[in-house]
């Protein structure tokens, strides 16, 4: 529903509400443990439900979208005054005949998981819906949100202290998370992605290496170098802040075209799930065997999805979604993947 100049920052709202929320569950966690009769944790855990019933209610008022109306055959006059409502302006024949277009392509074809992975013209969008969660999981941000507490205790802070820092940490990220808002639409999403990923591979390679020289076979350093990982943890989290964690969001919710775009969003939910509970499944046990050099198991992937948004992704930044399509045909990659296919009346896609 967004207007394509200022999607970026109406997306990446959804990751700031995620820090948020994130914020609202750490706080909950430092007064929890605080509870001294040990029956903290089912306050921790019972609260939960008040998102889960705002979330429930809020549902009954969502609007529909544009799209939605033309895919359950609403009339034009209902469709266009709708778009007429969100982007404040009379003149939209043109983008609701792309609307339209769009979905007569789709009900033309078959459904839309069978259209994803069948035909070439959607494999850059396939790639992007299943790598982009995932590398994003690789990145370790899970990890450490997780398991921040354990990591700061592991070098030597007492549980009350690390869970504290862990909400300065999770402030400094919802602050680049909302700073991200400001810019995506300004300089675009490669440009972030590419230098918030070299922000966490630094950040990374030298949290690794001064564990890796620091940390003490009982599995402490000092507290100077505690506060120097500390920091360097929060410049990580601002980098995954500003770019990879709301645009792992943004950039698969407007690639798809509408024929394929809740099959797309689906492999691309699912993606992200799963490698999230790889890793926190795996991550302690990692972090056992591997000790510091998980850090630098964390900035090899990094190092890999800079460069794969370096190479691999079009900038989408202020184009229409029904147009993104026309983005891999020109890539210097993708249209080779793409291909040139032969419709009926003679034209080439």
């Amino acid at each position: 529903m967004a207007p394509a100049r200022y999607r970026g920052a109406f997306s990446n709202g959804f990751q700031f509400s995620l820090c948020l929320g994130a914020l609202a569950a750490t706080v909950v966690n430092y007064g929890a443990e605080k509870i001294k009769a040990g029956w903290g944790w089912r306050l921790s855990l019972g609260l939960a439900g008040v998102p889960a019933v705002l979330l429930t209610v809020g549902a009954i008022f969502l609007p529909e979208t544009p799209n939605s109306l033309v895919q359950q055959g609403k009339g034009r006059g209902e469709v266009k005054a709708l778009l007429q409502k969100i982007r404040g302006v009379d003149a939209v024949d043109e983008e609701l005949d792309d609307i339209v277009a769009a979905n007569a392509t789709g009900q033309a074809g078959d459904n839309g998981l069978r259209l994803i992975l069948s035909q070439r013209r959607y494999r850059p969008q396939l790639a992007m819906a299943f790598l982009i969660p995932s590398f994003t999981q690789l990145t370790g941000i899970n990890a450490i949100g997780f398991y921040a507490p354990v990591l700061l205790r592991t070098i030597g802070m007492s549980e009350s202290a690390a869970l504290l820092s862990t909400i300065v940490m999770v402030i400094i990220s919802s602050t680049s998370t909302f700073a991200s808002m400001l810019l995506v639409d300004r300089f675009g999403r490669r440009t972030l992605l590419v230098l918030g990923g070299v922000q966490m591979f630094l950040s990374e390679v030298l949290i690794g290496g001064i564990m890796a020289a620091k940390l003490r076979d009982e599995g402490q350093v000092s507290r100077a170098y505690a506060v120097v990982l500390i920091f360097l943890i929060a410049i990580y989290s601002t980098g995954f802040g500003w770019s990879w964690g709301p645009l792992s969001w943004l950039i698969p919710s407007e690639i798809f075209p509408l024929e394929v775009r809740s099959a797309g969003q689906s492999i691309t939910v699912a993606s992200g799930f799963v490698f999230t509970i790889l890793v926190a499944q795996y991550f302690l046990a990692m972090l056992c065997r591997l000790k510091a050099w998980l850090f630098f198991f964390f900035a090899g992937w990094i190092l890999v999805m800079t460069a794969f948004a370096y190479l691999f992704l079009p900038e989408t930044k202020g184009i229409p979604i029904e147009q993104i399509g026309n983005l891999w045909g020109r890539h210097w990659y993708w249209k080779r993947v793409v291909g040139v296919e032969e419709v009926d009346d003679g034209q080439k896609l």
